[in-house]
């Protein structure tokens, strides 16, 4: 199975992702939380740490974070 590819789960019509388990998972822990953008930040560099080979994606989020929708690239 591919990280990232549409896995079949149940009778949904949509495609589910691997990656969208990550993140149910994360609005079900903490979907109620507040934070701040300094915690989240400094999560993500936590994690870059821990997960050097991910620090591409990690960047990539971020600036997508980042940036509004009406900002050009």
């Amino acid at each position: 199975m591919q990280v990232g590819g549409p896995v079949a789960v149940g009778c949904e019509e949509e495609p589910v992702y691997f990656t969208d388990r990550g993140i149910e998972e994360l609005e079900q822990r903490r979907g109620d939380e507040e934070v701040t953008l300094a915690w989240l930040a400094d999560r993500m560099r936590a994690f870059v740490d821990l997960n050097p080979e991910f620090e591409d994606a990690t960047e990539r989020l971020a600036t997508f974070l980042a940036r509004d929708d009406t900002d050009e690239d």
